[in-house]
C-alpha cells in the first residue's frame, strides 16, 4: 500500500483526492499501485466531505508520520508550498506538485534534494494543466534535440483572446466575462499580465536545455495593450493573436520569454481557443509534436497530479528524473538580439512610416492609422526604429510580435 498525503484542499487539492478514490480500483488493476490518502491538510474544517475525518489542522502529523510515502503539495503561492515540500524531500518522502511558481523559482534545489534522498520530486501538472507534457519532454522526446518550444500555456488569457477574436469583445468586457465564468481570479493579475506563462516556460526550457532562468529574468508582457482593432486587423491576414511562452537556444544560450504573438493560418497553435492550451514542440528528428488539452480546471489538473503519484508507486526513485541546474549569466541568450518579423499600428506621416519599415506589408485599415507586418528585426533595431518614428512625430499604437 502506497499512503499519500495531501497539502491543500482547493480545487487542485480537492480533485487530487476525488480522482484517487473514484478510479482507485481502475489504478490498482492497471498498475497494481494500491494507493490510499491517509492525511489531507487544510486550516479549515470540511464536515460535510466524504473526506473529512482525513482533515488535519497540524503539518507535522504529516511529517512524522512514518507510513506517509508521498506528499502531493496543492497549496499554491511560494510559502508555505516551497517550506512544506523541502521538509517532506528531507524526510525521505517523493513530493508532486502542481505548484509552477515553486517548480520555477526552487526546482533546482527541491531536485537536488531529492536526487540526493532517493526519492522523487515530480511536477507534471505545473504546465498545461491535465496535458501531459513534462514527461513526454523528459521520457518520449529525450532522443532529438529541441529547436523550440511554443506553447499557450494560460487559459484565461485564451479564453480572453477568443473572446475579442470570435465575439469581437473588448479587453475588458471579455475579462469581465472570464471573471464571471470562473476562468479568473479577483485579481487576474497573473494571468493578463503573463507571469503565470513565464513561470511554465522557464520550467519547459529547463527540462529543454538543462537550464533554468529565473522567472525575473525573461521578457514577459501580458495583453493587456492589446485592443479589438489589433485582433481584427491582424484576422485580414489569417493571423490570430495569442500569448505564446517562447523558448529555444541560439548560439548555445537559451533564449525564453512570453509575450503575445500573431499566429500565422498554418501553426496548429492559431485555432486554439476558449481555455484550451496547446504547446508545439520543435525537435530535429521528430518535426513539430502538438500537445493539446484543457490547460486548468479541477479534475484535468488532479489527473495530471495523480499521474505523477502513480509513476512513483509504480517505479518508485528509480523512474526518471528531471535534470537542470540554475542559469548563469552568461547561459541566457540577450532578448535584444531576438529577431522576427512584426505587426505595427501606427499613426503620423505615412511616407516616414514607410521609410522606416521598407519592406513591409500593409493592412488596409478603415481609419487614418497604418497597419503593418515589418520584415524581421530584432529588439534593439525595433526600439531604434520606433524612437526615430517619435522623433519625426509618428506614435506607435501596438507592437506584437509574429511567431
Amino acid at each position: 500500500m502506497i499512503n499519500v498525503a495531501i497539502l491543500g484542499f482547493g480545487v487542485v487539492g480537492g480533485g487530487t483526492a476525488e480522482v484517487l478514490k473514484k478510479n482507485h480500483d481502475i489504478i490498482k488493476e492497471k498498475t497494481g499501485a494500491d494507493i490510499r490518502i491517509k492525511h489531507i491538510l487544510d486550516l479549515r474544517d470540511f464536515p460535510d466531505s466524504p473526506f473529512a475525518a482525513l482533515i488535519r489542522h497540524d503539518f507535522s502529523e504529516i511529517i512524522n508520520d512514518p507510513e506517509v510515502d508521498i506528499v502531493i503539495e496543492a497549496m499554491g503561492g511560494a510559502h508555505p508550498a516551497y517550506d512544506f515540500s523541502k521538509a517532506a524531500l528531507e524526510a525521505g518522502k517523493s513530493v508532486v506538485t502542481s505548484n509552477k511558481l515553486v517548480v520555477a523559482e526552487f526546482g533546482t534545489e527541491l531536485l537536488a534534494l531529492a536526487r540526493k534522498q532517493g526519492v522523487r520530486y515530480l511536477f507534471e501538472a505545473s504546465v498545461g494543466g491535465g496535458i501531459p507534457i513534462i514527461r513526454p519532454i523528459m521520457n518520449d522526446l529525450v532522443q532529438n534535440n529541441i529547436t523550440a518550444i511554443d506553447g499557450i500555456l494560460n487559459g484565461t488569457t485564451n479564453y480572453i483572446l477568443t473572446q475579442m477574436s470570435a465575439c469581437g469583445a473588448s479587453f475588458s468586457d471579455a475579462l469581465a466575462q472570464a471573471k464571471a465564468n470562473g476562468y479568473a481570479e479577483a485579481d487576474p493579475t497573473a494571468d493578463i499580465e503573463g507571469h503565470d506563462a513565464a513561470r511554465k516556460i522557464v520550467i519547459l526550457a529547463a527540462l529543454a536545455y538543462g537550464k533554468c532562468i529565473s522567472p525575473s529574468k525573461i521578457h514577459t508582457e501580458g495583453i493587456t495593450k492589446i485592443s479589438s482593432e489589433d485582433v481584427n486587423l491582424a484576422a485580414k491576414r489569417g493571423y490570430s493573436v495569442k500569448l505564446i511562452g517562447h523558448a529555444e537556444k541560439a548560439d548555445g544560450k537559451v533564449l525564453a520569454f512570453v509575450a503575445p504573438r500573431l499566429v500565422p493560418a498554418g501553426s496548429p497553435l492559431r485555432d486554439v481557443s476558449d481555455v484550451f492550451n496547446g504547446i508545439l514542440v520543435s525537435c530535429d528528428m521528430l518535426g513539430d509534436a502538438m500537445f493539446y488539452g484543457r490547460g486548468a480546471g479541477k479534475l484535468p489538473t488532479a489527473s495530471a497530479v495523480v499521474s505523477d503519484v502513480v509513476d512513483i508507486a509504480s517505479n518508485g526513485a528509480s523512474g526518471t528524473f528531471a535534470k537542470w541546474e540554475d542559469a548563469a549569466e552568461n547561459d541566457i541568450f540577450p532578448f535584444e538580439e531576438y529577431s522576427c518579423r512584426r505587426y505595427f499600428r501606427l499613426a503620423g506621416c505615412r511616407s516616414e512610416i514607410f521609410k522606416a519599415f521598407p519592406d513591409s506589408e500593409e493592412i488596409p485599415s478603415a481609419s487614418d492609422e497604418i497597419a503593418l507586418i515589418s520584415g524581421k528585426t530584432s529588439e534593439k533595431e525595433t526600439a531604434e526604429i520606433c524612437e526615430l518614428l517619435a522623433r519625426n512625430g509618428v506614435r506607435v499604437l501596438s507592437h506584437i510580435r509574429v511567431l
